[in-house]
């Protein structure tokens, strides 16, 4: 099946989509009213106007750096997935949310890096934790919060992580554990975004690595915005030999004509009728 993610409420309609996703919580803080005909996304631990507006909820380095998208490395300011006010506010907004929908994605989840977050708050869970590793104490975090997100979400729950299937980096990184959110999650999301696809070699690598890492299910979403049709039907097509299902972001005119030729291309030799 072919899905798409988008801001555009009105996009959620178009019929050459299989599965709608719609943004209502973005990473620059922008919000959209869910609707109940798509799935609704909330970017969790990334919220750029959050994150300017109160800087205690940032993330922080053991050298005091903060995880803003002022800094190397970073394209969006993190929230730290410890800070107990904006975690309720967040839980309370998947609630919402999924009341209206049913199915929720959560996007943006997890810690910004492998050396974050030395907040004060987060030194002091650690040390009061069971946790010798600060890794393992981390990957709990994220875990308990899925766990949590997951019990206010009435229908589908999907999450999205990180391109990297490799062994333990997922886990390191950002405190993701699929084998451990696989309790909790019925799909996930690994977006494979790229700005020409040109060549594909490396969306085959990557969705090949994340079908032997799940036994869930997953998709993988391509980015559409000024893709050559041919290159993303291209992109599709080897994403689609791996994942469940392809979802196409943030271009529904440039994925509804993919969408479109694709499939009349398969149409094209069905018989119909005696010959």
């Amino acid at each position: 099946m072919f899905g798409v993610v988008t801001r555009n409420p009105e996009e959620v309609e178009w019929p050459e989509f299989d599965r709608q996703f719609l943004e209502v919580k973005s990473v620059s803080g922008r919000t959209n009213e869910p609707v109940a005909e798509a799935v609704s996304m909330v970017s969790c631990h990334a919220d750029n106007a959050i994150a300017n507006a109160n800087p205690d909820v940032v993330p922080v380095s053991d050298a005091g750096e903060p995880a803003t998208r002022e800094r190397r490395y970073f394209d969006w300011s993190y929230v730290c997935p410890t800070h107990p006010d904006y975690r309720e506010g967040l839980l309370e907004t998947i609630a919402d949310v999924g009341a209206v929908s049913g199915d929720v994605r959560l996007d943006d989840v997890g810690f910004p890096r492998p050396e974050y977050c030395f907040c004060e708050r987060c030194t002091r869970l650690f040390e009061e934790s069971a946790f010798d590793d600060r890794f393992a104490w981390r990957e709990n975090v994220i875990t308990e919060f899925v766990a949590e997100a997951t019990d206010r979400i009435p229908e589908r729950s999907y999450l999205t992580v990180h391109p990297d299937p490799y062994p333990g980096h997922l886990v390191e990184r950002s405190g993701i554990d699929l084998d451990a959110l696989a309790e909790h999650v019925d799909e996930f999301v690994v977006p494979l975004y790229d700005m020409a696809y040109s060549t594909t070699y490396w969306v085959e690598i990557i969705a090949s690595g994340f079908l032997d890492a799940l036994a869930t299910p997953f998709s993988v979403e391509l980015y559409a915005p000024d893709i050559e049709i041919d290159d993303l039907i291209h992109a599709a097509d080897v994403a689609d030999a791996y994942a469940k299902d392809v979802l196409f972001g943030y271009d529904s005119s440039n994925a509804r004509a993919a969408v479109r030729r694709m499939n009349a291309e398969r149409n094209q030799g069905n018989v119909y009728g005696p010959e």
